[in-house]
Protein backbone atom coordinates (compact mmCIF):
# COMPACT_ATOMS: atom_id res chain seq x y z
CA UNK A 1 0.00 0.00 0.00
CA UNK A 2 1.57 3.42 -1.43
CA UNK A 3 1.87 6.89 0.36
CA UNK A 4 -1.22 7.78 -1.03
CA UNK A 5 -3.25 5.53 -0.79
CA UNK A 6 -2.65 5.54 2.93
CA UNK A 7 -3.09 9.04 2.88
CA UNK A 8 -6.86 8.89 0.61
CA UNK A 9 -8.18 5.70 1.97
CA UNK A 10 -7.88 5.00 5.47
CA UNK A 11 -9.21 6.88 8.42
CA UNK A 12 -7.36 8.45 10.98
CA UNK A 13 -8.70 6.51 14.39
CA UNK A 14 -9.55 8.12 17.03
CA UNK A 15 -9.60 6.24 20.43
CA UNK A 16 -12.06 7.65 22.87
CA UNK A 17 -16.14 9.68 22.19
CA UNK A 18 -15.28 12.10 25.11
CA UNK A 19 -14.59 15.67 24.91
CA UNK A 20 -11.52 15.32 23.62
CA UNK A 21 -12.02 12.59 20.75
CA UNK A 22 -14.74 14.05 19.30
CA UNK A 23 -13.45 17.18 19.00
CA UNK A 24 -10.58 15.77 17.40
CA UNK A 25 -13.19 13.82 14.78
CA UNK A 26 -14.88 17.69 14.25
CA UNK A 27 -11.47 18.87 13.46
CA UNK A 28 -10.37 16.52 10.84
CA UNK A 29 -13.54 16.72 9.18
CA UNK A 30 -13.24 20.05 8.71
CA UNK A 31 -9.81 19.42 7.59
CA UNK A 32 -11.15 16.91 4.99
CA UNK A 33 -9.74 13.83 6.50
CA UNK A 34 -12.06 11.34 7.19
CA UNK A 35 -12.03 10.07 11.26
CA UNK A 36 -13.28 6.84 12.92
CA UNK A 37 -14.34 7.28 16.37
CA UNK A 38 -13.72 3.90 18.76
CA UNK A 39 -15.68 4.11 22.13
CA UNK A 40 -15.64 1.44 24.05
CA UNK A 41 -18.94 2.81 26.10
CA UNK A 42 -22.26 2.59 24.69
CA UNK A 43 -22.28 6.57 25.00
CA UNK A 44 -20.30 8.83 23.86
CA UNK A 45 -18.95 10.96 27.09
CA UNK A 46 -19.58 7.66 29.43
CA UNK A 47 -16.77 8.33 31.15
CA UNK A 48 -18.16 12.28 31.84
CA UNK A 49 -21.38 10.25 32.53
CA UNK A 50 -19.58 8.54 35.58
CA UNK A 51 -19.21 11.91 37.14
CA UNK A 52 -22.18 13.23 35.99
CA UNK A 53 -23.12 14.84 39.74
CA UNK A 54 -19.91 17.15 39.89
CA UNK A 55 -19.89 20.68 38.25
CA UNK A 56 -16.86 21.42 36.11
CA UNK A 57 -15.30 24.95 36.85
CA UNK A 58 -14.69 25.77 33.38
CA UNK A 59 -17.72 27.77 31.94
CA UNK A 60 -20.07 26.10 28.81
CA UNK A 61 -18.06 29.05 26.75
CA UNK A 62 -14.80 27.05 27.22
CA UNK A 63 -16.12 23.54 26.95
CA UNK A 64 -17.03 23.77 23.69
CA UNK A 65 -15.10 23.12 20.56
CA UNK A 66 -15.28 25.64 18.14
CA UNK A 67 -14.61 22.69 14.75
CA UNK A 68 -17.67 20.89 16.80
CA UNK A 69 -19.99 23.80 17.23
CA UNK A 70 -19.79 24.53 13.37
CA UNK A 71 -20.83 21.08 12.69
CA UNK A 72 -23.76 21.20 15.42
CA UNK A 73 -24.97 24.91 14.18
CA UNK A 74 -27.07 23.65 10.87
CA UNK A 75 -28.91 21.31 13.33
CA UNK A 76 -30.38 24.17 15.24
CA UNK A 77 -28.61 23.25 18.11
CA UNK A 78 -28.23 25.87 20.85
CA UNK A 79 -25.19 26.81 23.14
CA UNK A 80 -25.98 26.66 26.21
CA UNK A 81 -24.99 29.86 28.04
CA UNK A 82 -21.55 30.61 27.78
CA UNK A 83 -21.39 32.17 31.86
CA UNK A 84 -22.56 29.07 33.40
CA UNK A 85 -21.05 26.00 34.62
CA UNK A 86 -22.47 22.51 33.66
CA UNK A 87 -22.02 19.60 35.63
CA UNK A 88 -20.68 16.49 33.73
CA UNK A 89 -24.43 15.29 33.28
CA UNK A 90 -24.86 18.76 31.23
CA UNK A 91 -21.84 18.52 29.31
CA UNK A 92 -22.52 14.86 27.96
CA UNK A 93 -26.19 15.01 27.44
CA UNK A 94 -26.57 18.54 25.88
CA UNK A 95 -23.13 18.84 24.14
CA UNK A 96 -21.26 15.63 23.73
CA UNK A 97 -24.43 13.43 22.61
CA UNK A 98 -25.58 15.28 20.08
CA UNK A 99 -22.26 16.17 18.91
CA UNK A 100 -22.01 12.35 18.45
CA UNK A 101 -25.24 12.04 16.55
CA UNK A 102 -23.93 14.26 13.94
CA UNK A 103 -21.44 12.42 13.52
CA UNK A 104 -23.10 9.32 12.98
CA UNK A 105 -21.52 6.29 12.01
CA UNK A 106 -18.00 8.04 12.29
CA UNK A 107 -18.69 7.05 15.94
CA UNK A 108 -18.52 3.34 17.18
CA UNK A 109 -19.76 1.99 20.27
CA UNK A 110 -18.61 -0.62 22.50
CA UNK A 111 -15.40 -0.69 20.54
CA UNK A 112 -12.44 -1.53 23.07
CA UNK A 113 -9.16 -1.54 21.09
CA UNK A 114 -7.13 -3.73 22.72
CA UNK A 115 -4.08 -2.77 20.28
CA UNK A 116 -2.08 -0.61 18.08
CA UNK A 117 0.67 -1.60 16.02
CA UNK A 118 2.11 -1.05 12.39
CA UNK A 119 0.43 -3.52 10.12
CA UNK A 120 3.43 -6.68 10.23
CA UNK A 121 5.85 -4.86 12.23
CA UNK A 122 6.15 -4.90 15.98
CA UNK A 123 8.05 -2.19 17.67
CA UNK A 124 11.51 -3.85 17.32
CA UNK A 125 11.22 -3.88 12.76
CA UNK A 126 12.73 -0.75 11.36
CA UNK A 127 11.98 -1.95 7.76
CA UNK A 128 9.59 -0.06 5.57
CA UNK A 129 8.12 1.09 9.28
CA UNK A 130 6.28 4.04 8.23
CA UNK A 131 5.28 3.02 4.85
CA UNK A 132 2.98 0.71 6.62
CA UNK A 133 -0.56 1.71 7.98
CA UNK A 134 -1.54 1.60 11.42
CA UNK A 135 -3.75 -1.69 12.57
CA UNK A 136 -5.84 -1.40 15.19
CA UNK A 137 -7.42 -4.02 17.24
CA UNK A 138 -10.32 -4.04 18.67
CA UNK A 139 -12.97 -6.47 21.04
CA UNK A 140 -16.81 -5.83 20.81
CA UNK A 141 -19.34 -5.45 23.01
CA UNK A 142 -21.12 -8.59 21.94
CA UNK A 143 -17.22 -10.29 21.96
CA UNK A 144 -16.46 -9.89 18.38
CA UNK A 145 -12.96 -9.16 17.35
CA UNK A 146 -11.73 -6.95 14.14
CA UNK A 147 -8.45 -5.57 12.94
CA UNK A 148 -8.87 -1.88 11.13
CA UNK A 149 -6.38 -0.12 9.64
CA UNK A 150 -5.64 3.58 9.88
CA UNK A 151 -3.65 6.23 7.98
CA UNK A 152 -2.89 7.63 11.82
CA UNK A 153 -3.92 7.03 15.18
CA UNK A 154 -5.04 9.63 17.77
CA UNK A 155 -5.38 8.50 21.46
CA UNK A 156 -7.91 10.35 23.82
CA UNK A 157 -8.87 7.91 25.77
CA UNK A 158 -7.98 9.60 29.23
CA UNK A 159 -7.39 8.00 32.17
CA UNK A 160 -10.48 8.21 34.11
CA UNK A 161 -10.45 4.07 34.18
CA UNK A 162 -6.81 4.09 36.30
CA UNK A 163 -6.74 5.95 39.42
CA UNK A 164 -3.99 6.17 40.84
CA UNK A 165 -3.49 3.88 44.41
CA UNK A 166 -4.11 4.99 48.30
CA UNK A 167 -0.05 3.85 48.45
CA UNK A 168 2.19 6.16 48.79
CA UNK A 169 5.04 4.47 46.92
CA UNK A 170 2.58 4.65 43.69
CA UNK A 171 1.57 1.25 44.39
CA UNK A 172 -1.64 -0.31 46.02
CA UNK A 173 -0.91 -0.30 50.19
CA UNK A 174 -1.18 -3.72 51.85
CA UNK A 175 -4.85 -4.99 51.58
CA UNK A 176 -6.06 -2.68 49.86
CA UNK A 177 -7.12 -4.47 47.10
CA UNK A 178 -8.86 -6.74 49.72
CA UNK A 179 -10.70 -3.55 51.50
CA UNK A 180 -12.18 -2.93 48.28
CA UNK A 181 -15.46 -3.07 49.44
CA UNK A 182 -14.75 0.05 51.95
CA UNK A 183 -12.76 2.22 48.97
CA UNK A 184 -13.71 3.94 46.20
CA UNK A 185 -11.86 6.44 43.78
CA UNK A 186 -14.51 8.58 42.94
CA UNK A 187 -16.19 11.54 43.79
CA UNK A 188 -19.57 10.35 45.96
CA UNK A 189 -22.51 10.95 44.58
CA UNK A 190 -24.81 12.09 47.56
CA UNK A 191 -27.79 12.95 45.90
CA UNK A 192 -28.18 9.18 44.82
CA UNK A 193 -29.72 7.39 47.92
CA UNK A 194 -27.35 3.92 48.12
CA UNK A 195 -24.47 6.22 47.99
CA UNK A 196 -25.48 8.59 50.80
CA UNK A 197 -26.24 5.72 52.60
CA UNK A 198 -22.82 4.54 52.42
CA UNK A 199 -21.34 7.95 54.00
CA UNK A 200 -24.02 9.42 55.89
CA UNK A 201 -23.66 9.60 60.01
CA UNK A 202 -20.01 7.94 58.84
CA UNK A 203 -16.86 8.45 58.72
CA UNK A 204 -14.59 8.80 55.91
CA UNK A 205 -11.37 9.48 55.31
CA UNK A 206 -10.39 11.43 52.11
CA UNK A 207 -6.93 10.99 50.83
CA UNK A 208 -5.86 12.97 48.37
CA UNK A 209 -5.52 17.30 47.84
CA UNK A 210 -7.10 18.49 44.28
CA UNK A 211 -10.08 19.61 43.35
CA UNK A 212 -11.32 16.29 43.54
CA UNK A 213 -10.53 15.81 47.15
CA UNK A 214 -12.28 19.53 47.55
CA UNK A 215 -14.96 18.65 46.23
CA UNK A 216 -15.46 15.31 48.17
CA UNK A 217 -14.93 17.27 51.76
CA UNK A 218 -17.83 20.15 50.88
CA UNK A 219 -20.08 17.20 49.69
CA UNK A 220 -19.52 15.04 52.86
CA UNK A 221 -19.55 18.60 54.91
CA UNK A 222 -22.73 19.26 53.76
CA UNK A 223 -24.03 15.76 54.58
CA UNK A 224 -22.88 16.15 57.84
CA UNK A 225 -25.11 19.48 58.50
CA UNK A 226 -27.99 17.12 58.32
CA UNK A 227 -27.06 13.95 59.46
CA UNK A 228 -25.18 13.87 63.24
CA UNK A 229 -22.29 11.48 63.30
CA UNK A 230 -21.34 12.32 59.79
CA UNK A 231 -17.55 13.18 59.68
CA UNK A 232 -14.42 13.31 57.25
CA UNK A 233 -10.61 12.68 57.60
CA UNK A 234 -8.42 14.58 55.13
CA UNK A 235 -5.28 12.94 54.54
CA UNK A 236 -2.50 14.92 52.99
CA UNK A 237 0.58 13.75 51.78
CA UNK A 238 2.23 16.86 53.06
CA UNK A 239 1.51 19.53 54.86
CA UNK A 240 -0.87 22.63 55.02
CA UNK A 241 0.66 25.93 53.42
CA UNK A 242 -0.63 28.71 52.14
CA UNK A 243 -1.84 27.76 48.62
CA UNK A 244 -2.97 23.74 49.99
CA UNK A 245 -6.36 25.29 49.44
CA UNK A 246 -5.57 26.69 45.90
CA UNK A 247 -6.39 30.22 44.47
CA UNK A 248 -9.53 31.52 46.01
CA UNK A 249 -10.77 34.50 44.60
CA UNK A 250 -7.67 34.85 42.67
CA UNK A 251 -8.26 32.07 40.59
CA UNK A 252 -9.63 33.38 36.89
CA UNK A 253 -11.34 30.19 36.91
CA UNK A 254 -14.00 31.14 39.89
CA UNK A 255 -15.81 27.89 40.32
CA UNK A 256 -12.42 26.26 40.91
CA UNK A 257 -10.95 28.61 43.58
CA UNK A 258 -14.59 28.18 45.38
CA UNK A 259 -13.75 24.43 45.49
CA UNK A 260 -10.90 25.34 47.65
CA UNK A 261 -12.37 27.76 49.95
CA UNK A 262 -15.25 24.99 50.26
CA UNK A 263 -12.91 22.76 51.48
CA UNK A 264 -11.16 25.18 54.16
CA UNK A 265 -14.62 25.86 55.32
CA UNK A 266 -15.10 22.22 55.94
CA UNK A 267 -12.72 22.35 58.23
CA UNK A 268 -12.51 25.49 59.77
CA UNK A 269 -16.00 24.08 61.02
CA UNK A 270 -15.17 21.48 62.01
CA UNK A 271 -17.03 18.78 59.65
CA UNK A 272 -13.28 17.13 58.84
CA UNK A 273 -9.83 17.23 60.84
CA UNK A 274 -6.62 17.52 58.56
CA UNK A 275 -4.15 14.95 58.80
CA UNK A 276 -0.82 16.01 56.86
CA UNK A 277 2.41 14.30 55.99
CA UNK A 278 1.21 10.89 55.87
CA UNK A 279 1.37 8.04 53.37
CA UNK A 280 -0.32 5.43 53.56
CA UNK A 281 1.52 1.91 53.50
CA UNK A 282 -1.58 -0.31 54.57
CA UNK A 283 -5.00 -0.66 55.05
CA UNK A 284 -6.26 -3.04 58.01
CA UNK A 285 -9.74 -4.19 58.85
CA UNK A 286 -10.74 -3.19 61.93
CA UNK A 287 -14.10 -5.10 62.58
CA UNK A 288 -16.29 -3.77 60.27
CA UNK A 289 -13.76 -0.49 59.96
CA UNK A 290 -11.01 0.17 58.35
CA UNK A 291 -7.42 1.49 59.74
CA UNK A 292 -4.96 3.18 57.86
CA UNK A 293 -1.40 2.56 58.52
CA UNK A 294 1.39 5.33 57.61
CA UNK A 295 5.08 4.51 55.92
CA UNK A 296 5.83 6.05 59.28
CA UNK A 297 4.30 3.71 61.36
CA UNK A 298 1.40 5.53 62.35
CA UNK A 299 -1.70 4.24 62.96
CA UNK A 300 -4.90 6.74 62.48
CA UNK A 301 -8.16 6.21 64.19
CA UNK A 302 -10.97 3.74 62.55
CA UNK A 303 -12.67 5.21 59.89
CA UNK A 304 -15.95 3.54 58.09
CA UNK A 305 -15.23 4.08 54.54
CA UNK A 306 -12.26 5.68 52.06
CA UNK A 307 -11.79 7.78 48.92
CA UNK A 308 -9.44 7.11 47.29
CA UNK A 309 -8.58 11.03 45.50
CA UNK A 310 -4.60 10.48 44.51
CA UNK A 311 -4.53 11.34 40.71
CA UNK A 312 -4.93 9.34 37.47
CA UNK A 313 -2.56 7.70 35.38
CA UNK A 314 -2.51 6.05 31.57
CA UNK A 315 -3.09 3.10 30.19
CA UNK A 316 -0.42 2.17 27.91
CA UNK A 317 -0.84 -1.38 27.43
CA UNK A 318 -2.69 -1.55 24.37
CA UNK A 319 -0.30 1.17 22.74
CA UNK A 320 3.07 -0.78 23.45
CA UNK A 321 4.06 -1.47 20.47
CA UNK A 322 4.47 1.42 19.20
CA UNK A 323 7.35 3.76 19.39
CA UNK A 324 6.43 6.43 21.82
CA UNK A 325 8.54 8.89 22.87
CA UNK A 326 7.45 9.18 27.13
CA UNK A 327 9.20 11.20 29.89
CA UNK A 328 10.35 8.40 32.77
CA UNK A 329 8.65 10.26 35.00
CA UNK A 330 5.23 12.07 34.44
CA UNK A 331 4.28 9.34 31.15
CA UNK A 332 3.95 12.35 28.88
CA UNK A 333 5.45 13.38 25.28
CA UNK A 334 9.41 13.64 26.37
CA UNK A 335 8.82 17.01 24.61
CA UNK A 336 5.90 18.26 26.26
CA UNK A 337 7.03 17.05 29.79
CA UNK A 338 8.92 20.25 31.04
CA UNK A 339 5.95 22.18 30.73
CA UNK A 340 3.25 20.65 32.56
CA UNK A 341 5.85 19.22 35.27
CA UNK A 342 3.74 19.74 38.56
CA UNK A 343 6.73 19.94 40.36
CA UNK A 344 7.42 23.89 38.15
CA UNK A 345 4.50 24.66 36.70
CA UNK A 346 1.24 26.58 38.77
CA UNK A 347 -2.26 26.70 37.44
CA UNK A 348 -2.33 29.23 34.34
CA UNK A 349 1.52 28.45 33.43
CA UNK A 350 1.10 25.48 31.17
CA UNK A 351 2.07 26.80 27.55
CA UNK A 352 -0.34 26.25 24.97
CA UNK A 353 1.12 23.21 22.95
CA UNK A 354 0.63 21.55 19.82
CA UNK A 355 1.53 18.62 17.37
CA UNK A 356 5.69 19.73 17.72
CA UNK A 357 5.05 18.85 21.71
CA UNK A 358 2.69 15.97 20.87
CA UNK A 359 4.78 14.08 18.77
CA UNK A 360 6.38 10.59 18.83
CA UNK A 361 9.40 8.54 17.34
CA UNK A 362 6.09 6.40 15.28
CA UNK A 363 5.01 9.44 13.20
CA UNK A 364 1.26 9.89 13.27
CA UNK A 365 0.52 8.26 16.23
CA UNK A 366 -0.69 11.12 19.05
CA UNK A 367 -1.63 11.09 22.75
CA UNK A 368 -4.05 13.83 23.44
CA UNK A 369 -6.33 14.82 26.12
CA UNK A 370 -5.84 13.84 29.81
CA UNK A 371 -4.16 11.28 28.49
CA UNK A 372 -0.90 12.90 27.10
CA UNK A 373 -0.87 14.91 30.45
CA UNK A 374 0.20 11.16 31.84
CA UNK A 375 0.30 11.58 35.48
CA UNK A 376 0.21 15.60 35.18
CA UNK A 377 -2.70 16.83 36.90
CA UNK A 378 -2.58 20.30 35.25
CA UNK A 379 -5.07 20.06 32.25
CA UNK A 380 -7.85 21.98 31.08
CA UNK A 381 -10.27 21.05 28.08
CA UNK A 382 -9.80 24.25 25.61
CA UNK A 383 -6.02 22.85 25.50
CA UNK A 384 -6.87 19.40 24.32
CA UNK A 385 -9.06 21.15 21.66
CA UNK A 386 -6.04 23.41 20.84
CA UNK A 387 -3.66 19.96 20.48
CA UNK A 388 -6.09 18.24 18.16
CA UNK A 389 -6.30 21.43 16.22
CA UNK A 390 -2.98 21.14 15.64
CA UNK A 391 -2.80 17.87 15.04
CA UNK A 392 -5.17 18.33 12.73
CA UNK A 393 -3.69 20.85 10.92
CA UNK A 394 -0.28 18.45 10.51
CA UNK A 395 -2.27 15.52 9.50
CA UNK A 396 -3.59 17.84 6.52
CA UNK A 397 -0.03 19.28 5.37
CA UNK A 398 -1.16 22.23 6.73
CA UNK A 399 2.49 22.60 9.02
CA UNK A 400 2.00 26.60 9.46
CA UNK A 401 -1.56 26.10 10.98
CA UNK A 402 -0.47 23.19 13.24
CA UNK A 403 2.53 25.67 14.67
CA UNK A 404 0.10 28.40 15.22
CA UNK A 405 -0.51 29.07 18.89
CA UNK A 406 -4.73 29.66 18.95
CA UNK A 407 -5.35 29.66 22.77
CA UNK A 408 -4.82 31.81 25.83
CA UNK A 409 -5.05 30.03 29.08
CA UNK A 410 -6.57 31.48 32.70
CA UNK A 411 -3.85 32.21 35.10
CA UNK A 412 -3.82 32.47 39.03
CA UNK A 413 -0.10 32.96 40.06
CA UNK A 414 -1.01 31.56 43.53
CA UNK A 415 -1.32 27.75 43.08
CA UNK A 416 2.66 26.68 43.56
CA UNK A 417 2.73 23.02 42.64
CA UNK A 418 -1.25 22.70 41.15
CA UNK A 419 -3.13 21.57 38.47
CA UNK A 420 -5.65 23.50 36.04
CA UNK A 421 -7.75 20.33 35.92
CA UNK A 422 -10.77 19.32 37.83
CA UNK A 423 -9.20 15.88 38.54
CA UNK A 424 -7.15 14.45 41.71
CA UNK A 425 -3.68 15.52 42.13
CA UNK A 426 -0.51 13.26 41.82
CA UNK A 427 1.75 13.37 44.43
CA UNK A 428 4.18 14.98 42.57
CA UNK A 429 2.27 18.38 43.19
CA UNK A 430 -0.41 16.39 46.12
CA UNK A 431 -1.71 19.79 47.17
CA UNK A 432 -2.22 22.59 44.67
CA UNK A 433 -5.04 24.29 43.86
CA UNK A 434 -6.80 22.79 40.91
CA UNK A 435 -6.25 19.55 39.72
CA UNK A 436 -11.37 16.01 38.12
CA UNK A 437 -12.78 14.23 37.55
CA UNK A 438 -9.58 13.79 38.00
CA UNK A 439 -13.44 14.09 38.87
CA UNK A 440 -14.43 17.41 37.90
CA UNK A 441 -13.27 17.24 34.47
CA UNK A 442 -13.07 20.21 32.73
CA UNK A 443 -11.83 19.49 30.08
CA UNK A 444 -11.19 17.14 31.60
CA UNK A 445 -11.17 14.36 31.92
CA UNK A 446 -11.11 11.72 34.08
CA UNK A 447 -10.80 10.47 33.44
CA UNK A 448 -9.04 10.30 31.06
CA UNK A 449 -10.81 5.79 30.54
CA UNK A 450 -13.19 3.78 28.59
CA UNK A 451 -12.60 6.35 25.72
CA UNK A 452 -13.41 9.13 27.95
CA UNK A 453 -12.51 13.20 27.44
Amino acid sequence: MNEHTLATTLPTVVIGAGPIGLAAASQLIERGIEPLVLEAGDAAGSAVREWSHVRLFSTWAEVVDPAAEKLLAPTGWVKPDGATYPTGGDWASRYLQPLAEVLGDTVRYGARVTGVSRTGRDRVVDADREQQPFTVHVQFADGREERLLARAVIDASGTWSTPSPLGGDGLPALGERSAADRVSYRVPDLKDPAVRARYAGKRTAVVGSGASAFTALAYIADLAKEVPGTHAVWILRRGISGSTFGGGSADQLPARGALGLAAKAAVDDGYADAVTGFRTAAVERDGDQIVLVGEDGRRLDPVDEVIGLTGFRPDLSFVNELRLGLDERLQAPVELAPLIDPNVHSCGTVYPHGVNELSHPETDVYLVGMKSYGRAPTFLAMTGYEQVRSIAAALAGDQDAAERVELTLPETGVCGGAGLFDEPQTEASDGGCCGAPATLQIGVGAPATSGGC
